[in-house]
């Protein structure tokens, strides 16, 4: 029998999670039958983001990879109800796996859970010196108990790509605990478990370099020469590339005879950010909360601020990035996943501007990139993400790096991530930030005026800039007969233009990035509902069917950042859904959607 991960005595009928090695669940010592394979992918999601929403979708996705039976929901339902069962425990006003915001959650504590010991193990062991470090490093790599998931659960490609991160995850583990071993003189005792590990993974630097100071300091100083030649030499052959500086430096180092040659990673040159508004304006609350989010470090490691096109989202983005300069010494960079026409990038580029900003982390590749992040206390910022398959390769599987990404979208299949939504801009907001770029005594003389020009750019910071800027050329319009301009829904979009920055190509650029039916669908609820919210039985008449298909047709243009939803939880015949009013504006005035009409 399989033993769960070790744990201090708990009491009668505690539960126990294990995913570091084969999926299984215990009662005390007793395993839980987990059911079928499909039951078991539902599991295995779930405990992936343990305390944390999975939505419906993605669920689905993890279950049936090619097109899902029409049944898919209502099979769905049946394997969470029958884990319910299963993992009910004596505590009916707290229930384990509850449903959530669109998806479900499973609760498990850190003690339940061997994944959430081994990351806070982890964690604890960052910044401590080489003897504690080495301690917790070792008692996070004892939980594991062989490769994650299991074979039969990789058959999923959502599960498959999270036991890919799950062993990165261990063997950065494992190289931290060598590398602090190396620093109190225990160099024996990690040489051959490198030489396994090395073998596995012989195109990984930090563990070869790691692995040559341990032959060097167990006095096998040739092996160690030989080790780096080695390495030399598979590089060359199979990528055409050198090793780093730091690993020559090391060999050089060796070669010398200094048998005490640093196992410390080299630091990245500076990295670089675009600068910080310097009348950056409003949304303070979020700005909070993403600065929080990226200082704790149990918080996790991915970060996503959402919002429609125009939002503000990357200058939130920036600024945040600007006032954590001192807790990322390694470095902070902003890289765009879209190129200037608002068409993704390919991964290659984009991985290979990353190669470019961090100086070298080895072959330019996704795995390579999640190693440096890794290895490093950065932020990086990945900005304008068209969708999950796009980032995806580009997230850390643990370490020291952190990645905050700003999509339109709310990029539903990543998980575990933490979501902020970036909201418009209040009134008084947009009228402060109006008032800098034309003019505090231009906006007294006609307040009015500035309140209906921040009006009509919808609380869109883009907007509001773009006005501002163009009103501080034409110091002779009248901020009345600009308002005056801006609301004609015929013209307005074309004034929103200064010099090369145009809100009309903002918008087009994302709304050409949605597949063909989210358009049209989007367009149709343009023409069909009126300014402001709208709900189900509306959005259903303006689409032309009925409202189980709308609501399926809304939550998909939310998942897209095209539509907007309250906050407050609600049941979904009580639900209130707006279409941002640039958004609205763009539908309309290019003759996007035609209202459905109906007979009666």
């Amino acid at each position: 029998m399989q033993r769960p991960f070790a744990q201090p005595a708990a009491p009668p009928g505690t539960l126990r999670f294990s995913v570091l090695g084969p999926l299984a669940v215990h009662r005390d010592d007793r395993p839980l039958p987990l059911g079928p394979l499909k039951q078991r992918v539902v599991l295995a999601t779930l405990l992936g983001s343990a305390n944390t929403p999975v939505s419906v979708a993605a669920l689905t996705d993890a279950i049936w990879q090619q097109e899902p039976p029409r049944t898919a929901r209502k099979n769905l339902q049946v394997y969470v109800s029958a884990l319910r069962a299963l993992l009910a425990d004596d505590d009916p006003d707290r229930p384990r796996l509850v449903h959530m915001g669109g998806g479900y959650v499973l609760r498990v504590t850190e003690d339940e859970l061997d994944l959430l010991r081994f990351r806070s193990l982890v964690r604890a062991a960052e910044g401590q010196e080489p003897r504690p470090a080495a301690r917790l490093l070792r008692r996070a790599l004892d939980l594991w108990q062989g490769p994650p998931l299991g074979d039969d659960l990789r058959r999923s490609p959502r599960l498959a790509e999270e036991a890919e991160r799950l062993e990165l995850r261990h063997l950065t583990a494992y190289e931290s605990w060598a590398e602090a071993e190396l620093e109190l003189g225990g160099a024996p005792a990690v040489v051959e478990g490198l030489r396994d590990l090395v073998e596995r993974h012989p195109l990984r630097e930090r563990l070869r370099s790691t692995w040559m100071c341990a032959l060097s300091g167990s006095g096998r100083q040739a092996e160690a020469l030989a080790a780096y030649d080695d390495y030399r030499q598979l590089l060359a052959r199979e990528l055409g590339l050198a090793p780093g500086g730091a690993m020559a430096a090391r060999y050089r180092t060796i070669l010398a005879g200094d048998d005490r040659a640093g196992v410390g990673p080299a630091a990245p040159p500076p990295a670089a950010l675009p600068p910080d508004l310097v009348d950056f304006t409003g949304h303070g609350e979020e700005l909070r909360q993403l600065v929080d989010l990226l200082e704790d470090d149990d918080a996790g490691r991915i970060v996503l601020l959402s919002g429609p096109a125009g939002a503000g989202k990357t200058a939130l983005a920036v600024r945040a990035a600007h006032l954590l300069g001192d807790r990322f010494a390694d470095g902070r960079l902003c890289v765009s996943l879209r190129a200037a026409d608002g068409r993704p990038r390919p991964l290659s580029t984009v991985l290979a501007e990353l190669a470019e900003r961090t100086g070298r982390f080895g072959p330019s590749g996704p795995e390579a990139w999640r190693e440096w992040l890794a290895e490093h206390r950065v932020l990086v910022v990945l900005d304008d993400v068209p969708d999950e398959r796009a980032v995806r390769p580009l997230l850390p599987c643990g370490g020291r790096g952190r990645v905050l990404l700003t999509a339109r979208g709310q990029l539903g299949g990543l998980a575990p991530v933490h979501r902020v939504s970036v909201p418009p801009l209040g009134t008084a907001e947009s009228v402060h930030l109006l008032a800098g770029l034309v003019g505090q005594d231009r906006v007294r003389a006609d307040r009015e005026a500035a309140l209906r020009i921040v009006r009509a750019c919808g609380g869109s910071p883009l907007a509001v800039r773009v006005s501002g800027m163009r009103l501080a050329v034409l110091r002779h319009v009248p901020l009345r007969e600009f308002a005056d301009r801006l609301t004609d829904p015929a013209g307005a979009l074309d004034e929103l233009t200064s010099g090369d920055v145009s809100v009309r190509r903002w918008l087009a650029n994302g709304w050409e990035a949605l597949p063909a039916e989210w358009g049209r669908d989007a367009g149709r609820l343009a023409a069909g509902t009126g300014e402001g919210p709208f709900g189900l039985t509306e959005a259903a008449e303006a689409l032309g069917c009925d409202e189980r298909q709308a609501v399926r047709v809304v939550e998909a243009l939310i998942d897209a950042g095209m539509v907007t939803s309250p906050r407050a939880e609600v049941t979904a015949h009580a639900a209130r859904y707006e279409l941002p009013h640039l958004v609205r504006l763009y539908a309309r005035s290019s003759g996007l959607g035609t209202p459905v009409l109906t007979s009666g």
